[in-house]
C-alpha cells in the first residue's frame, strides 16, 4: 500500500494547537498522532485529537447537501444537489438584499471557533458577507471581557512563553483545568513541579488539575477580582513589592496603593468565602517567592470572565505580576492568550473594504435568544430573515437555550448550517451543507496558548460531497454574481495572505516553508516586558489606566459583583440559593465530540456535581436524578455527591448536545443573556439555581 505522512494542525478551540501526522494508506487516514518534533505538542495528543479519524469517517457524517422535509426541529431532511442548495440560498439571500436599504441587515452570519483557522474561519465568509452589507456578528461567546481587561493593564494579549514553563518556581492555575483544555501547558507545570515549583490551584471546583497541585484555593464564582485586590493588599502592606520595577515601567501605583488599602484579607475573606490564612498566605507566597529573585507564574484561563465583573478579575490578576516584578523573568509574568504576537492581517483575510462605506448593524453572538424573537424596530432594525451558521452549534451553547430554540424554530427564518454532523442546530436548518474536516482542507492557524504559526495540508480527498467552507462561499459569491477578485482566491492563496509579512515577528514570505515544515515560530523577545516596554499608550503597565476612564469604566482595579450571588442579590437568592458554573467536560471540547460513541461512553450521561451538605439539606442521594432549575428554565441529570463542589455550589460539566440528555436539556437552560462588565461577554459561570429530587 501507499504509505505518506502529512503534516497538519488541531483546529479546534484550545491553546494548545497541536501539531499533527497524518498517516494516510491509499488515500485512507488510518492514524492521527502529534509531531514529536514540536516543542509544545512533543508527541503527546489530547484523547479526542487522538482519535480524529474517527470522527473523520463517523458514520453519520453528513456527505451530501440537504433540504428540510419536516417541521423544524424535527432533524428530517432529504438529499438535493449541491446546484439546487446554492441556488436555493442564492436565492433567498438576493430576494432580501434586494429590497434596499438595510434590508440586506435582516441576513445575519453565526459562527465563531468550530475551526480556529485562518482561512476555513472568517476569510471567504467575511468577504461574501461584507460585499452582502449583512449584518456583524460580535463573536464575544468565550474570551473578549478578560481580553479587554487585559489589554487595558498589559496593552495587547500578550505574555509568557509556555515554553518557559518549566523553570518557574511558583504557579498560579487561576481559573482554568488544564488537564481537561491545556494539556501541554500542563505538561510544562509537571515538569516546573519536578524541578521544585509550588502549584496552586484558585477555582471554585477541585477539578482534576486541582487536585494534582500542591493547594486549591476554592473561592466562590465571581469574585476572582476581589482575591486579587486583597493579593495587592498584602503585597503593598509587607513590602512584598519590587519597588525599583513599580517606579521604572508602571503608572499609577500611588493610586492603587490607596484602592487595595480598602481591601484588607478580612474584607476579601468574606467576600470570596475562603479564609483569612489562605489570602495571607498566597500573598506571601507570590511576593517571597519573586524577592528570592524566582519566577512566579499565573496562567489564568477563561473561567474568571464569565461572570458579571469577568473583565476587571483578569484586569486585576494582570497587575499582580508588575508589583512582584514578575516580567523580568522569562517563566514569569501571566499568560492569558497569546493571540496578538500574532500579526494576523485581517483586512486582507475579511475586506471589510467591500462594505463599500456601508455600516451594519452589530448582533451579540451570545444574545441570539433574544434578537431571534425581536420584530422590526427603529432601534433593533429589521428582523432577523435569514442565518447562516457555520463553525457552531447556538442551540447547544448559547444562553438561555428555550429562547435560542424557539427563535430557531421560526418558520419564517430561513437557516442554513454548514456542517459536519446532524447537530442539535442542523436539526433546524432549511438547508444543510456538509463540510470538510481538517483533515480535508487547507488550512493556516495562528495560536492562543503558544507562539507558533502552523500549517494544515489537507491529508484525504473530501468525504462525499463535502466541501471546504471557502468553497461553499465562494459557489455562493459566483452565484450572487459578486465578481471581485477576491472572490477566486485559491484557499493556498488566503494562507499566504493571512500574516503580514513585512512584521519582524514572522520575517518574509512564510507560506510555502510554512506547509513543508508543519509550523514555524514567531520571532519574540524570551522576557517581552524585563524592560518595559509595554504596548500600552505610556508604555508601561497601567495599573491605573486612562483609557479605561476615558471608555467610562474605573481606571483602578475595582471588585464588580456577580449579577446573581447571595451578597449581591438576595432576594433572588432566597428562592435560588446554590451557584452554578458548567466548565467543560474532560471528554468534549465545547460541544465538538459528544457524538463520537467512545469519547460519550467515556463521560457516561449528563451530571451534576454537588457537595455532600447541600445534598443532605434536600434529601440528595448518591445517583438520584435530579432537576436543576431558575426562573430562565431547567433540565434533568443524574447527581454525583462529592466534596470537588465546595459548598453552595453545583457543576454541570458541559457541553452536552441536548438529543444526548434523557430530557432534551442541557445546562444553557438556565445560564443568562446578561453581558459581562466589558467586552461584551457572555455570563455563563454568573448564575443561581435550585436542585431538587425528581
Amino acid at each position: 500500500m501507499a504509505t505518506s505522512i502529512i503534516r497538519a494542525v488541531c483546529p479546534h478551540d484550545c491553546p494548545d494547537t497541536c501539531a499533527l501526522l497524518v498517516t494516510v494508506q491509499d488515500g485512507v487516514a488510518t492514524e492521527v498522532r502529534g509531531d514529536p518534533d514540536h516543542p509544545t505538542t512533543a508527541g503527546v495528543l489530547c484523547t479526542k485529537v487522538a482519535r480524529y479519524a474517527e470522527r473523520t469517517y463517523h458514520k453519520s457524517r453528513l456527505l451530501s447537501p440537504m433540504k428540510r422535509i419536516g417541521k423544524k426541529g424535527e432533524g428530517k431532511f432529504a438529499p438535493i444537489s449541491w446546484d439546487e442548495a446554492i441556488t436555493t440560498i442564492a436565492l433567498r439571500l438576493h430576494s432580501i438584499s434586494a429590497r434596499g436599504g438595510d434590508a440586506a441587515q435582516a441576513i445575519l452570519p453565526y459562527s465563531y471557533a468550530g475551526t480556529m483557522g485562518l482561512v476555513q474561519g472568517e476569510s471567504m465568509a467575511m468577504r461574501f458577507f461584507h460585499k452582502l452589507g449583512a449584518s456583524r456578528l460580535e463573536r464575544t461567546i468565550c474570551s473578549t471581557a478578560g481580553g479587554e481587561g487585559y489589554k487595558y493593564t498589559i496593552g495587547a494579549r500578550i505574555g509568557t512563553d509556555v515554553e518557559q514553563t518549566e523553570h518557574a518556581k511558583l504557579i498560579l492555575i487561576w481559573g482554568g483545568n488544564p488537564i481537561a483544555s491545556n494539556l501541554h501547558f500542563w505538561m510544562w507545570a509537571q515538569q516546573a513541579k519536578r524541578n521544585g515549583a509550588k502549584l496552586i490551584a484558585i477555582d471554585p471546583y477541585r477539578s482534576l488539575t486541582a487536585e494534582k497541585c500542591h493547594q486549591h484555593i476554592a473561592l466562590l464564582p465571581g469574585t476572582d477580582a476581589a482575591l486579587a485586590l486583597g493579593l495587592m493588599h498584602v503585597l503593598i502592606a509587607e513590602n512584598l513589592v519590587d519597588q525599583d520595577y513599580l517606579d521604572r515601567y508602571t503608572e499609577g501605583f500611588e493610586q492603587l496603593r490607596v484602592r487595595v488599602a480598602e481591601w484588607p484579607p478580612q474584607r476579601v475573606a468574606a467576600t470570596c468565602g475562603i479564609s483569612v490564612d489562605e489570602v495571607l498566605q498566597l500573598a506571601r507566597d507570590y511576593g517571597a517567592t519573586a524577592q528570592r529573585g524566582e519566577a512566579t507564574l499565573i496562567r489564568i484561563n477563561y473561567g474568571v470572565q464569565r461572570t458579571h465583573g469577568g473583565g476587571m478579575a483578569v484586569r486585576n490578576v494582570a497587575c499582580l505580576p508588575a508589583l512582584v516584578g514578575s516580567w523580568r523573568h522569562a517563566a514569569g509574568g501571566i499568560l492569558l492568550s497569546s493571540s496578538d504576537a500574532f500579526p494576523k492581517d485581517r483586512a486582507t483575510l475579511e475586506r471589510p473594504d467591500l462594505l463599500a462605506g456601508r455600516t451594519p448593524r452589530s448582533i451579540n453572538m451570545v444574545t441570539i435568544g433574544d434578537d431571534l424573537l425581536r420584530a422590526a424596530s427603529p432601534e433593533f432594525g429589521p428582523k432577523i430573515e435569514a442565518l447562516i451558521v457555520y463553525n457552531s452549534n447556538p442551540v447547544a451553547v448559547a444562553p438561555e437555550s428555550d429562547k435560542v430554540a424557539q427563535g430557531f424554530a421560526r418558520e419564517d427564518l430561513f437557516t442554513v448550517v454548514l456542517e459536519h454532523f446532524q447537530t442539535d442546530t442542523a436539526d433546524y436548518a432549511d438547508i444543510l451543507l456538509p463540510a470538510t474536516t481538517q483533515l480535508e482542507h487547507v488550512d493556516i492557524h495562528s495560536t492562543y496558548g503558544h507562539l507558533y504559526m502552523m500549517a494544515n495540508n489537507p491529508a484525504i480527498a473530501p468525504l462525499g460531497q463535502a466541501k471546504p467552507n471557502t468553497e461553499i462561499f465562494r459557489m455562493l459569491a459566483a452565484r450572487m454574481g459578486f465578481v471581485e477578485p477576491c472572490f477566486q482566491d485559491s484557499d493556498d492563496a488566503i494562507a499566504a495572505q493571512a500574516f503580514r509579512t513585512d512584521d519582524a515577528r514572522v520575517a518574509g514570505p512564510y507560506w510555502d516553508q510554512l506547509k513543508q515544515r508543519g509550523w514555524q515560530k514567531m520571532v519574540m523577545p524570551n522576557a517581552p516586558f524585563a524592560h518595559g516596554g509595554f504596548p500600552t499608550v505610556s508604555g508601561k503597565c497601567a495599573l491605573y489606566s486612562q483609557p479605561m476612564a476615558d471608555a467610562g469604566f474605573d481606571p483602578l482595579p475595582a471588585y464588580t459583583a456577580p449579577h446573581e450571588s447571595v451578597a449581591s442579590n438576595p432576594e433572588l437568592a432566597a428562592h435560588y440559593p446554590l451557584a452554578m458554573i458548567s466548565p467543560p467536560a474532560r471528554n468534549f471540547l465545547n460541544s465538538t465530540f459528544v457524538n463520537v460513541q467512545s469519547l460519550r461512553a467515556t463521560e457516561g450521561e449528563p451530571h451534576l456535581d454537588m457537595h455532600p451538605a447541600d445534598a443532605a439539606a434536600r434529601s440528595i442521594a448518591q445517583d438520584d436524578r435530579v432537576r436543576i432549575f431558575n426562573d430562565r428554565g431547567s433540565f434533568v441529570c443524574r447527581v454525583r455527591i462529592t466534596d470537588k463542589a465546595r459548598p453552595g455550589l453545583v457543576v454541570g460539566l458541559s457541553v452536552w448536545w441536548k438529543k444526548y440528555a434523557a430530557d432534551g436539556k442541557n445546562a444553557n437552560q438556565l445560564t443568562s443573556q446578561r453581558l459581562t462588565d466589558m467586552g461584551r461577554g457572555p455570563t455563563f459561570y454568573d448564575v443561581l439555581v435550585e436542585v431538587e429530587k425528581v
